[in-house]
């Protein structure tokens, strides 16, 4: 009995986009996938600069914004997850950018 192991490719990532409620992400293979702004809070915190301010890592294997802190994977897209950070993390992120914000006005 032989075992025959099935090697799936996941696309690169070549483009990405945040709006107000959605990030969408084009595909090296023609697909764009969305996703709920939602799952990541800290885009969805995130000003339109900073959310713009996106660069591809690891050969389009996953995306990160440098302002936020924030990294995602293509193939953590293709499964469905979302954020892993932890409640009590994210709002440590928030109160620490919240006071940032504070002290610059």
């Amino acid at each position: 009995m032989s075992i025959s192991a099935v090697e799936i490719k996941i696309p690169n990532a070549t483009n990405v986009t945040v709006s107000e409620d959605t990030l969408s992400v084009d595909l090296s293979d023609g697909r764009t996938i969305f996703v709920p702004l939602g799952w990541f809070p800290r885009l969805r915190y995130a000003s339109d600069a900073e959310r713009k301010n996106w660069r591809l890592i690891s050969r389009g294997h996953g995306i990160h914004w440098a302002d936020i802190d924030e990294d995602i994977s293509v193939e953590g897209l293709l499964m469905g997850r979302q954020s892993g950070e932890s409640q009590s993390s994210f709002k440590n992120w928030l109160q620490q950018r919240q006071s940032n914000m504070a002290s610059t006005s």
